[in-house]
């Protein structure tokens, strides 16, 4: 094994949020592992059963937990035919994974100007990336006001929703300063007060505006999208016209996209 760069850990816990479909693993941290809230690391496992061989699959993933907190988490959706989530989701507490030590991504928080409103949009298992940012007391303190919107096909797959209702609840205050506002959007099953449409129809109708309590204006509101390529193009275009625009040489710009399919 080359230790430089993976270090063997062990899954810790593994928890089904949707059986055969969505999964949150808990896994050891490797000593000196750094990261940024939004950043994501590479997992590795191996073609053999044999949980000691070296790794030959890898795949990346947002860690969920905060910078400075242990252990690691990870949120995976279960894809039937994929060679690697289907082994993911089979792993049990004491089982061996892999990961990579260097850690990639530029959706963190630090990349906008402090103050005003921060948007987290998110479609599906992209969710991860913002909840490690609201795992760390910074994201709270450079923003005035965070609004997550979470974009999913049924009520089912709203992953962490107790967590982030109890964000919500103690948002406001001196350990976590921002206002928050959260919005779980099911487009295939009704939800009281929220409409059954995809997140880009509301951006562009100006409902989901109205649902956050706060315009899209482009000098006060920063906003990041995370979720299926999809969604990322049609929204990009639609926020393009109101205003938003990925930075540029130097310029911090108000909008921020990855990918996460």
């Amino acid at each position: 094994m080359t230790e430089q760069k993976y270090t063997r850990q062990k899954v810790l816990q593994v928890r089904e949020w949707v059986p055969g479909k969505l999964l949150s693993i808990k896994v050891s941290r490797p000593d000196n592992f750094k990261f940024k809230g939004g950043q994501y690391a590479r997992l590795g496992l191996s073609e053999k059963i044999e949980t000691d061989t070296e790794p030959s699959i890898w795949r990346a993933y947002s860690m969920v937990n905060g910078p400075d907190q242990t252990p690691l988490e990870f949120y995976s959706i279960v894809v039937p035919e994929g060679e690697f989530s289907p082994r993911l989701a089979a792993l049990k507490p004491g089982d061996t994974i892999y990961i990579d030590n260097t850690v990639f991504g530029f959706l963190t928080a630090d990349r906008f100007e402090p103050g005003g409103t921060l948007w987290m949009i998110a479609t599906g298992t992209g969710l991860s990336a913002y909840l490690s940012m609201l795992n760390d007391p910074a994201t709270w303190a450079a923003f005035d006001q965070i609004i997550l919107i979470h974009g999913v096909r049924t009520k089912d797959e709203l992953a962490y929703s107790e967590e982030i209702r109890q964000w919500q609840a103690d948002s406001g205050t001196q350990a976590l300063p921002a206002k928050f506002v959260y919005l779980a959007i099911p487009t295939r099953e009704p939800m009281p007060g929220v409409p059954q449409e995809r997140i880009t129809t509301l951006i562009e109708n100006g409902e989901l505006e109205k649902l956050a309590h706060c315009p899209l204006d482009p000098d006060r509101n920063k906003i990041m999208l995370c979720g299926n390529p999809e969604m990322l193009a049609d929204a990009r275009a639609i926020l393009k016209k109101k205003g938003f625009a990925v930075g540029r040489r130097g310029n911090p710009g108000n909008l921020a996209v990855e990918n996460y399919w």
